[in-house]
C-alpha cells in the first residue's frame, strides 16, 4: 500500500438554468445574514468577521478559513487557516445566456492520519455540504432542482447528529417574566440555551413539542417570546419556560416543593434534570432543524 500522504482536490459542479446575473448576485450574498445558498440550518451557517471581500476571516463551524480573492459574481477564494495551505473556492461562468456553470473546488494537503480521516468521514461531510449548497444555488435561482435534491448518506447523517451543538447552562433571562413571575417562593431554577440557526422557527410555539408529556400551556407573553408550561401535584409545582429571543432559544425550569416528601423526591430527580433537559432541547433543536426550508426555498419564496 502506498503513502496516503498529498495533495487532495475535490470538484463539485452544476449547470444552472439561470442567466449568470442571477446566479452572482445569489453568490455575492453568501456568508451574511440572509446568506441564500449555505445549507443552514442543517449545518453551521458560514460567517464572518466582516462584509464579504478580500481579508474577512471566519468560517462555518469548526471550519476556518479566509478570504482570499474576491471577484464580485464571479469567484470566491477561501484559504485555510490552520496552516495547511489549503483552499476552497467558488467559480460561476456563463455558458450561454439562460445558463451558467457552478463549480467548487477543494485542494488541500495531508498528513497520512488526516488522509485517513478525510477519506472515512470527511469527503463524505464536505461533498454533502456542497452538494446541498448547490441545490441552493438551483431553488434560490429558478424554484427547483433540475434533477433529484442531495440525499444525504447514513455515515453523513450520523456525523451531523453527532456534532450537533450542545446546549449550555446559563441563568433564567430576566425577558422569562412567565417563569420568574410563576411562584412566589421558588425551591429551583435553571436555564439551558442554544443558538437558533438561520430557516429556523422563531415563534415558541414551534418548540412546545420539547417538553415529551402532556403538559399544558399556562400563559403566554404579550410580545409572543415566551410560553409557560407546567403541571402542579401534591408534592411539587414545576413550570418550564420556553423562550425564544436574541436568537437563541431558552428552556428554563422553576420548581416549588410543598412539604418533605416532595423536596426528597425532587433531590433524586435533580441528578437526572439537567442531562434530560439538555437531550430534549438538542433533539427538539434539530428535529426542527431538519423540517425547516432550505437557503434556496427559503430565498425563492421570499422574492416571490
Amino acid at each position: 500500500m502506498g503513502s496516503l500522504k498529498g495533495q487532495v482536490r475535490d470538484v463539485h459542479t452544476r449547470v444552472v438554468r439561470a442567466p449568470l446575473d442571477t446566479v452572482a448576485a445569489l453568490l455575492d450574498r453568501i456568508g451574511g445574514e440572509d446568506d441564500p445558498l449555505f445549507p443552514t440550518p442543517v449545518w453551521p451557517p458560514m460567517r464572518f468577521d466582516r462584509p464579504l471581500g478580500v481579508g474577512a476571516d471566519g468560517g462555518h463551524g469548526f471550519v476556518r478559513y479566509r478570504v482570499s480573492a474576491y471577484e464580485p459574481g464571479r469567484r470566491i477564494r477561501f484559504d485555510f487557516t490552520d496552516g495547511s495551505g489549503g483552499f476552497h473556492e467558488i467559480r460561476i461562468r456563463a455558458l450561454d445566456a439562460e445558463r451558467c456553470h457552478v463549480e467548487h473546488a477543494l485542494e488541500q494537503r495531508f498528513g497520512a492520519g488526516e488522509r485517513l480521516l478525510w477519506e472515512a468521514v470527511i469527503k463524505a461531510v464536505h461533498g454533502a455540504v456542497v452538494e446541498e449548497m448547490l441545490d441552493n444555488v438551483e431553488r434560490a435561482a429558478t424554484g427547483a432542482v433540475s434533477g433529484a435534491p442531495f440525499q444525504r448518506p447514513l455515515r453523513v447523517r450520523l456525523f451531523n447528529r453527532l456534532t450537533w451543538p450542545r446546549a449550555r447552562a446559563v441563568d433564567l433571562p430576566a425577558e422569562a417574566r412567565l417563569a420568574r413571575a410563576a411562584f412566589p417562593r421558588t425551591d429551583f431554577q435553571d436555564a439551558w440555551q442554544l443558538e437558533i440557526q438561520p430557516g429556523m422557527p422563531e415563534r415558541p410555539e414551534a418548540w412546545q413539542g420539547v417538553l415529551r408529556g402532556a403538559f399544558p400551556v399556562l400563559g403566554r407573553d404579550h410580545e409572543d417570546r415566551e410560553i409557560l408550561l407546567g403541571k402542579d401535584a401534591r408534592h411539587l409545582d414545576f413550570r418550564a419556560s420556553v423562550l425564544v429571543a436574541d436568537g437563541r432559544v431558552t428552556l428554563g425550569t422553576v420548581v416549588r416543593t410543598h412539604h418533605a416528601g416532595g423536596r426528597l423526591y425532587f433531590a433524586l430527580v435533580r441528578r437526572v434534570h439537567p442531562l434530560m433537559v439538555r437531550l430534549m432541547l438538542r433533539r427538539t433543536h434539530r428535529r426542527l432543524a431538519l423540517a425547516a426550508p432550505s437557503a434556496g426555498e427559503r430565498e425563492w419564496n421570499r422574492v416571490r
